[in-house]
């Protein structure tokens, strides 16, 4: 085999002459959670990523070894999932459009409804901050212009501020609960407030994303949401619940009014026959979903409730993650726990979100926590 040619200095000075779209130089990049280094002695433990730290069901297992079509193009309908789905959920089949994970449908939804129009301004996106760090790059990409609200000092969401946000330009407004990385999830009585506030003709996504470990008794119901108000998507997924992220399944469910630019808006072939497939087998098999997600939630409690007799203030904990505001000793804390053998997912100076893992891996994060002198609310 001869070797590669290596570009000319003309080839090269032709390829700067190409210029991308001059978005992406005020676009963050997204910054995935780090592996776990190793540590000799030490398992190592990543915490880093919010994913579910038990592999699939043993049928959902089974189900992706079966399939075999792989030469052939799944359904671009995804029947058998929305049908799947539908049944559990109680809405129409009609009502859910499937997506690669909660990210693709949330770009689905920004394709169809923000972006650059015929006319200087943009179209703009409301949403709080800080919260999922793919909601600028999605929304700069699909050409509108963002429009972060601050969160309250409790981590919530300032639902006021966001209403008083909303100008003629506004089109979509993302909700995010329980608000990713830092935890609290948002109660019924006041996004039917703020929805009150909001006009017919804005999108109003509410992404639960982590939905199936709400434990918040007043929290807010996205299904029924979605029935009362015309305007309202809900984004949910696969890949928390049901430890299927490596297979990126997500959808969302809205009105006919709203589907119907979604699936104009929608990629093709998004999700495969065998990650449908998974999640069908998943569905199928609820109970021992719900069996494995409680698990997670006690882990999760056992977790806050260690850190609060430590003398630590946590934000309310709603997802599969909690949140430590730890402004400037962040990065000092994560390097802490990288010694240690887990990888948490720092944020900046602003603080640092830890996925709920393995018993063993919380375990360890507690006795860092016990002897860090410097966290939120700690003398």
């Amino acid at each position: 085999m001869s070797a590669p040619e290596h570009h000319t200095d003309a080839a090269a000075e032709e390829v700067t002459r190409i210029h991308p779209r001059s978005v992406l130089g005020r676009l963050p990049r997204y910054a995935a959670g780090k592996p776990p280094v190793v540590i000799e002695g030490l398992q190592s433990f990543k915490l880093s990523s919010n994913e579910n730290p038990l592999p699939p069901l043993p049928a959902v297992l089974q189900a992706i070894g079966s399939q075999t079509a792989v030469n052939r193009y799944p359904d671009p309908m995804t029947t058998t999932l929305r049908t799947e789905l539908a049944a559990f959920l109680g809405v129409p089949p009609e009502d859910i459009v499937t997506g690669a994970g909660s990210l693709g449908a949330l770009n689905q939804i920004l394709a169809a409804f923000a972006g650059q129009n015929d006319y200087d301004a943009p179209d703009e996106v409301i949403y709080p901050w800080r919260s999922f760090e793919a909601y600028p790059i999605c929304v700069g990409l699909a050409g509108a212009m963002s429009v972060q609200v601050p969160l309250l000092p409790d981590s919530t969401h300032d639902l006021d501020a966001m209403a008083s946000a909303i100008t003629d330009r506004t089109r979509v407004i993302l909700l995010c609960t329980p608000n990713n990385p830092t935890g609290p999830a948002l109660a019924e009585q006041e996004v039917r407030g703020f929805l009150a506030k909001v006009p017919r003709n804005i999108v109003v996504v509410l992404d639960e994303a982590y939905v199936e470990f709400v434990r918040k008794e007043e929290a807010v119901d996205g299904l029924q949401l979605y029935r009362d108000y015309p305007n309202v998507i809900v984004l949910r997924t696969f890949s928390k619940a049901h430890g299927l992220a490596g297979l990126r399944v997500g959808y969302s469910i809205s009105r006919p009014a709203l589907t119907e630019h979604l699936r104009v808006s929608a990629t093709p072939f998004a999700v495969s026959q065998i990650a449908e497939h998974a999640a069908v087998t998943s569905l199928q098999h609820i109970d021992e979903v719900r069996e494995r997600v409680q698990t997670i939630v006690d882990e999760r409690n056992r977790v806050v409730d260690g850190l609060k007799h430590l003398g630590w203030e946590v934000p309310e904990a709603e997802g599969n993650f909690i949140w430590l505001a730890l402004g400037e000793n962040t990065p000092e804390f994560a390097a802490l726990a990288e010694q240690r053998a887990l990888s948490v997912r720092p944020f900046g100076v602003e603080g640092i979100r830890v996925s709920i893992g393995e018993p063993e891996a919380n375990s360890r994060f507690l006795e860092l926590c016990a002897t860090y002198t410097k966290g939120p609310g700690v003398s």
